[in-house]
């Protein structure tokens, strides 16, 4: 994973694998959101995939889904929710990264 950290309880990559939850659990991670839509890209784990295997790894996931430059004030609102309740250090994802990063800068955080 090549992780980038956006602020001390925020940091993203580009897509991860199921596999990765223990890694992301060991860096100190609580929460990870998913930026990305499912079936965007062949042979990319759906959000139930990574989400069963963060479940297991005792990780929160969440799916914001967002369509490249089509966020909606909800999904920042969602954002924002799922920054406030979370635990601990927070690590989103999308394709390459950036709405995940966006979608945070949208919160104003």
């Amino acid at each position: 994973m090549n992780i980038k950290s956006i602020s001390k309880t925020f940091s993203i990559s580009p897509q991860i694998a199921p596999d990765d939850m223990a890694a992301l659990k060991e860096q100190g991670f609580t929460t990870i959101i998913c930026a990305r839509p499912d079936n965007e890209e062949d042979g990319q784990p759906s959000f139930e995939e990574i989400k069963a295997a963060a479940t297991s790894a005792g990780l929160t996931a969440v799916h914001i889904p967002i369509v490249p430059g089509q966020a909606t004030s909800e999904d920042v609102q969602r954002m924002d929710e799922v920054l406030t309740k979370a635990d601990g250090p927070v690590f989103g994802y999308c394709k390459g990264g950036p709405r995940a990063e966006a979608l945070y800068r949208a919160t104003g955080r």
